[in-house]
């Protein structure tokens, strides 16, 4: 980062906290006077005020528990014993403890109240919620016309006798066929629930007009390591506020306009379709939503029916009437004529068949007007159709990109359970506290397992395998699941014990399920219907078999009758079981189309079947299955180790690098592992980072090798618990490339601990750009000093350096243990006395360093003195020194080169470029000269040397004390009669010189004559030369293709790009390449 970004950066950062002392300025303003306000409502307007805005505060309130009980307590309006008890009573029952706390604070006097909302006003400044300061400045300003709003959105909309009727008669009939959302005893364990009840659907936490990126939602069960919780739930308290279920269609604090088009996204088995039941049964029962006269609801999987049929398009009325027998034509038409009493729910839009095309120019306008269904959808979505009804569609975040966002008012995204909730559910499910802890104790202690339990339907599948496990005597217990495989084992192992002897031939069964599962893999299917895909793999026989309803969901409509399984990837894991449960499946046919898919369809069902090879988990299905293929186990492991050594040696596949490890995990294979892994494995994860969930994997598949060559975490946010989480991985590993902002002070302490360990390999250490300051860099110099470090290579580039750093770094190179020997403390800005403390330990006995970098350092002349005492030093062992663009200037060169010309100096390799005119080249030249120097390599590229610096350097080249063999002179202002001093130097009977780079200097072709003139010489033993942009023509092609012919040439390397040498120079540089005694072996 240039100086003019960090300004910028610094600018930028300044402006937002005036933004943000604005802000302040503006709630200390609403907080002085919502607290007058507040007081002037009745209890009645008070009472509805808070109902209407209780879903906001149980939010706000449950964040700040413990202040807001503070706060009521100082206001006596609880007793502390009261907020003790409420406080025990809101762990255990979470949020639902907070409503039922507001509900009781609302039964009580108007002053009551009025004390609950101060409370919550002064907590604004703690927790700065964006709608609770809204709702505040609502009920601060709007007074008499925000209660006219509240109870106009509370009110049915007013509607004749018979269509009263209608209405009535329309409510039983959502009644009959909604699926009872009631708590369900789990077969074989009574005292256990099953949680797909009406209490435990998930609220929704939305993040407005937040949508996830393609690659966020490429495959859920591979991501949900992405969002761990806590970040999750950090991000939500940030950015989010939760919205309950009865708020979807309510007017937002701080807007104007009530959403008319809603859509709810969320993965697989979050609990969509269970807030769609949810709305229906309230709104039958006449407990919400009571704003819409009617609600019709349509599933998108039963659209795709229609394609059968022989006509294909149809009117909304008719479909309409199709769903819902009982409306009739006239009396249909009627309700329609109000369409803002009217809400219209799709659910699943990732089962429909058919995309939705809001570019097609022809809408429908008219219900009656037929038209193919997902036109009727698109029309209604657009107001084209029905302008003021309301529409809300479900979708897992797969299927977003069929929607037009922008016509979308209010976009919610399901999160799922944080982990309180997740706690809570255990204790619900077990039905059992000390059990259903126990048991979430054990999960949370498995970061693969634990992480899927954002999910409810994952939630209930973990604690259903759980289940025979936890409620067996300790003694008496099996090994607990470790891997997503197990865990699937498991739950399934567990439905066929429980069944065992009230089903026939469950393997032929599990077969044909495990046929039509991977069909629906391959096909992206996850509807299968009675009369299809059923009879098609024979399951239509079998479908009476008890277990099969503890794995598939049934549900009638229309004519037919669907069957899903209880969670895609439950799909996914009974497809890859049909490989080892059936021999004739055909194996190779599956690798080949494994191979060649790209859009990741097979990502989860790949990692089953790798899963599947593991010897116990084969053990415990063939246990009550019969043995299984063990010729699919061996021919799944030779495909995953060639298949994994292809993805994990690339260079750019970062994220199939996790794949490829999450696999590696789940068959807890160690020894092919280690065949894969090796111990020069480079693995890139730069741009991206690593969840929880991935760090444990690395963890898990790094550790069991023991060691790998480099690890890249550059440009990505890192925070201390990340290191200390991936300590066994980076323990292992002998490169860390952390570079740009991916390591602040904080991180440091963990970093030093990885140093420090005695088990530690790592080598070579890069942090780039990263904001370490003094208090960083002295943490990280506690293990660099410890006797168990064993790092070599150093990077601190551009780490934000104060004037304490050096001493402490200087501290770590004089350290007996130290066994640094490259040191890179780039673009920081060092003062003289900070370079002199760096060289009071580089002159150390102890000091191992045998490279320093300080490039661009703003280094002055006096730097250069204290770093010349060090070359001199009789302990220095350094043999390259980078300088570069620094202000050093010839003076200090000059000094520098005091220090050269040391009988004690080792430096072979120096780089000057930037800065330097030809002031400097004497002191050079003398070095070269000097019979202790023991220089090979110079670099003065970037330096305005001009003609005179160069005859005065070429003195030291023609000397026989000279050493040198690599020389830099790129872009050094170089005129074409510098070439002849040059020519003199290369042909010098003790010239050693071998490369010289001459780029960007305008020689012409005079100058490459003079030049080449000595390039035949006898005595010239240059092989690598450098002529690019260097003002040439043809006209010096003829000398060079001379050269390249001559008998004495060793050119192996020639450069001339960006030089107009035309098609007739290139034809005679071909000649001379044509010749037996061109050794040229590289041009450019």
């Amino acid at each position: 980062m240039s100086k003019d970004d960090l300004k910028e950066k610094c600018t930028s950062v300044m402006s937002k906290k005036r933004r943000h002392d604005e802000d302040v300025d503006a709630l200390h303003g609403l907080t002085q006077t919502f607290p007058q306000v507040i007081k002037t409502f009745s209890h009645g307007d008070l009472h509805m005020i808070t109902e209407y805005y209780k879903p906001f505060l149980t939010y706000v309130i449950e964040h700040d528990i413990m202040r807001i009980l503070e706060n009521l307590v100082t206001k006596h309006i609880l007793t502390t014993d009261e907020a003790k008890s409420f406080k025990a009573k809101e762990e255990s029952e979470g949020q639902a403890a907070v409503e039922v706390f507001i509900s009781d604070l609302m039964k009580m006097d108007s002053i009551v109240l009025v004390r609950l909302w101060e409370a919550l006003a002064e907590e604004i400044s703690r927790f700065p919620s964006p709608n609770l300061s809204k709702i505040l400045m609502e009920v601060t300003e709007r007074g008499p016309e925000l209660l006219t709003g509240i109870e106009a959105s509370l009110k049915s909309p007013p509607i004749d006798a018979h269509i009263k009727d209608l209405r009535d008669l329309h409510r039983v009939g959502v009644l009959q066929p909604t699926r009872p959302l009631e708590d369900q005893g789990s077969h074989g364990y009574p005292h256990t629930t099953a949680m797909g009840s009406e209490s435990g659907y998930t609220e929704l936490m939305v993040n407005d007009g937040y949508i996830r990126t393609y690659s966020e939602r490429y495959h859920e069960l591979v991501k949900i390591g992405n969002d761990d919780a806590e970040p999750v739930e950090k991000r939500t308290n940030e950015k989010c506020d939760q919205v309950w279920m009865k708020q979807l269609f309510r007017r937002s604090p701080g807007s104007d306009t009530t959403p008319h088009i809603v859509v709810v996204s969320g993965v697989a088995g979050i609990g969509k379709t269970t807030i769609v039941q949810k709305i229906m049964l309230d709104w039958a029962r006449g407990t919400q939503y009571q704003r819409f006269a009617f609600v019709f609801l349509f599933k998108f999987r039963e659209f795709n029916l229609l394609d059968m049929e022989t006509d294909r398009q149809m009117s909304l009325t008719r479909l309409i009437g199709r769903h819902y027998k009982y409306l009739g034509d006239p009396k249909l038409r009627e309700i329609l004529q109000k369409p803002e009493s009217l809400l219209f729910i799709f659910d699943g839009l990732d089962e429909y068949k058919h995309k939705l095309d809001f570019k097609q120019e022809q809408l429908c306008t008219n219900p009656d007007d037929p038209f193919p269904v997902h036109i009727l959808v698109t029309s209604l979505v657009s107001q084209a159709l029905l302008k003021g009804c309301s529409v809300l569609i479900t979708s897992r975040p797969t299927a977003l990109e069929m929607l037009d966002m922008q016509r979308v008012d209010y976009f919610a995204e399901i999160l799922g359970f944080f982990p309180e909730q997740r706690l809570i559910y255990f204790k619900k499910f077990f039905g059992d506290t000390d059990l259903g802890t126990e048991a979430f104790r054990y999960v949370e202690d498995n970061t693969t397992v634990y992480t899927m339990c954002f999910n409810p339907s994952y939630c209930w599948m973990i604690c259903s395998a759980l289940k025979s496990h936890f409620m067996t005597p300790k003694e008496l217990r099996g090994t607990t699941p470790r891997t997503v495989t197990e865990v699937f084992v498991m739950f399934i192992h567990n439905i066929l014990s429980n069944y065992k002897q009230e089903a026939e031939d469950q393997r032929g069964i599990l077969v044909k399920l495990g046929k039509m599962a991977y069909y629906g893999v391959e096909n992206r299917t996850l509807v299968f219907y009675d009369k299809f895909e059923m009879s098609t793999f024979g399951l239509q026989l079998v479908l009476s078999s008890p277990f099969l309803k503890e794995i598939l969901e049934r549900e009638s409509s229309l004519d037919h009758t669907t069957y899903t399984f209880k969670h895609l990837t439950l799909q996914e894991f009974m497809a890859a079981c049909s490989f080892y449960l059936d021999p004739s499946g055909d194996i190779e046919e599956l690798f080949v189309k494994m191979d060649t898919c790209k859009d990741g369809r097979f990502v989860i069902f790949t990692q089953f079947l790798v899963g599947l090879t593991r010897p116990s988990v084969l053990k415990t299905l063939g246990g009550i299955l019969g043995e299984l293929e063990r010729k699919t186990e061996k021919r799944v492991l030779e495909w995953v180790k060639k298949k994994a050594e292809k993805i994990l040696w690339s260079t750019d596949a970062n994220d199939d690098q996790l794949i490829v490890c999450q696999w590696l995990y789940e068959t807890r294979n160690e020894n092919l592992i280690r065949e894969v892994i090796g111990k020069d494995l480079k693995l890139d994860f730069s741009h991206r980072g690593l969840s929880h969930l991935e760090c444990d994997l690395m963890n898990s598949v790094i550790g069991c090798c023991g060691e790998l060559e480099e690890l890249d975490l550059s440009y990505t946010l890192l925070t201390p618990e990340f290191f200390r989480r991936l300590a066994p991985c980076l323990i292992c590993c002998r490169s860390i490339n952390l570079t740009d902002y991916a390591v602040s002070s904080e991180c440091c302490s963990a970093l030093s601990s990885i140093l420090s360990d005695e088990n530690s390999r790592l080598t070579e250490l890069k942090l780039f750009e990263d904001p370490l300051e003094y208090s960083g860099v002295a943490k990280l110099c506690e293990g660099l000093r410890s006797t168990n470090c064993k790092l070599e290579k150093l990077r601190l580039c551009y780490c934000f350096f104060t004037s304490e750093c050096c001493s402490v770094l200087s501290s770590v190179l004089s350290s007996p243990h130290s066994r640094l020997t490259e040191l890179w403390l780039d673009y920081n800005d060092l003062e003289v006395s900070e370079v002199d403390q760096l060289c009071e330990g580089l002159k150390s006995k102890n000091c191992k360093i045998k490279k320093l970098s300080l490039v661009q350092c703003d280094l002055t002349p006096g730097c250069l003195t204290a770093l010349s005492s060090v070359l001199s030093s009789p302990h220095s062992q350094m043999t390259e020194l980078d300088l570069s663009a620094n202000r050093s200037s010839d003076s200090g060169v000059t000094e520098l080169c005091e220090g050269l010309k040391s009988e004690n100096c080792k430096l072979e390799t120096l780089s000057l470029s930037g800065s330097l005119a030809s002031e400097c080249c004497p002191a050079l030249c003398s070095v070269l000269s000097c019979p202790h120097a023991s220089l090979t390599k110079l670099d003065l590229s970037s330096n305005k040397l001009e003609d005179l610096g160069v005859n005065q350097l070429c003195e030291g080249l023609r000397s026989e004390n000279c050493k040198l063999e690599k020389l830099s002179l790129v872009s050094c202002h170089l005129p074409s009669g510098c070439c002849s001093y040059l020519s003199s130097a290369l042909s010098a009977p003790h010239s050693r010189l071998t490369e010289l780079q001459l780029d960007y200097n305008d020689l012409q072709d005079s100058g490459v004559d003079q030049l080449c003139e000595r390039l035949r010489s006898e005595n010239c033993k240059l092989q690598k030369l450098r002529l690019g942009s260097c003002s040439l023509t043809s006209g010096c092609c003829s000398a060079l293709s001379l050269v390249l012919s001559a008998p004495h040439s060793h050119l192996t390397e020639l450069a001339l790009n960006n030089n107009e040498l035309e098609d007739s120079g290139v034809d005679q540089l071909c000649v001379g390449l044509r010749n037996e005694n061109c050794k040229l072996q590289k041009l450019g």
